[in-house]
């Protein structure tokens, strides 16, 4: 005997999980909320209805620190709102870790790091921007762990410092030196380096010393030297280990990529953009 009546059961799990859709979309692929009231037949009210739900809530994953042996750290502001600090793993790009902070110092970065430590983390090796406060923070915490400096940052702020046209012939010789750091991918390659510049402090450093301290060719070329001196020693871990990377590229390009999907969110509160950038390191994680 037939009643005529059709029942439709509705798992609430999967309207949870279409829901998530639509937000995974807003997040990771920009989607305006016009586009997504289109692509999903909701209204503008409950898309922003689900948007606000998720940003609500904290995305949970399991992240063995343990395991990470190799770490690539870099930050990133917006604006003058606020500064993201990030940790990624070198070896399959994930985003281990990150903290929203007012900007980028030692206090924050010397407690974020503790807490990941007593988390498990101890890495072998950081690949680092090299922010004087920043490492000063990694190597307390992490004593033992090598730092490899980032040579894209030493190769372009030493380039600053000595300016686009040197005045001196020490500077233009010094210019030509570094223009060749990033293209250093072998141990016969390195050691060419460091000789090239060893026999350029033999030359020009007694000169430098001797230009009057308030001379500006004289305070760029003493910057460069010290930015040198001091990376040197950490500045080709990458070339006898192949899972340390040389530059922070890797976490300077999902840096852009955050940045450019956020400003199509613009308008969000702090609270919601810190929650915007869990959910998209998240996602970054996800799809990897």
């Amino acid at each position: 005997m037939h009643c005529h009546r059709t029942f439709i059961w509705k798992a609430k799990h999967n309207s949870v999980a279409r829901r998530q859709h639509w937000f995974r979309l807003w997040v990771t692929e920009s989607c305006s909320v016009r586009l997504l009231c289109k692509l999903s037949g909701y209204s503008t009210n409950k898309i922003n209805r689900i948007i606000n739900y998720w940003l609500g809530q904290v995305p949970k994953e399991q992240i063995d620190y343990e395991e990470i042996r190799y770490v690539i750290y870099d930050a990133t502001y917006f604006h003058k709102d606020g500064c993201v600090l990030n940790l990624m793993n070198a070896t399959n790009q994930n985003i281990i870790a990150h903290t929203y902070v007012k900007k980028e110092s030692f206090r924050d970065s010397y407690s974020w790091f503790m807490n990941l430590k007593h988390l498990g983390l101890n890495p072998v090796f950081i690949t680092t921007d090299g922010e004087r406060s920043i490492m000063r923070a990694m190597k307390l915490v992490w004593p033992e762990t090598k730092l490899q400096r980032c040579l894209y940052h030493l190769q372009h702020e030493g380039m600053r410092w000595l300016r686009t046209s040197p005045k001196t012939e020490a500077g233009k010789e010094l210019r030509k030196i570094l223009s060749k750091l990033s293209r250093v991918k072998t141990g016969q390659e390195r050691d060419a380096f460091v000789r090239i510049y060893a026999d350029w402090v033999k030359q020009y450093g007694s000169l430098v010393q001797s230009l009057p301290r308030t001379d500006i060719a004289y305070k760029d070329l003493q910057r460069t030297v010290v930015l040198l001196k001091n990376a040197l020693p950490d500045m080709f871990h990458y070339i006898t280990n192949s899972n340390v990377h040389a530059t922070t590229n890797a976490l300077e390009g999902f840096h852009s990529r955050l940045k450019a999907d956020y400003r199509r969110h613009r308008g969000l509160t702090q609270e919601h953009r810190i929650q915007y950038i869990a959910w998209y390191c998240y996602y970054q994680n996800a799809s990897n």
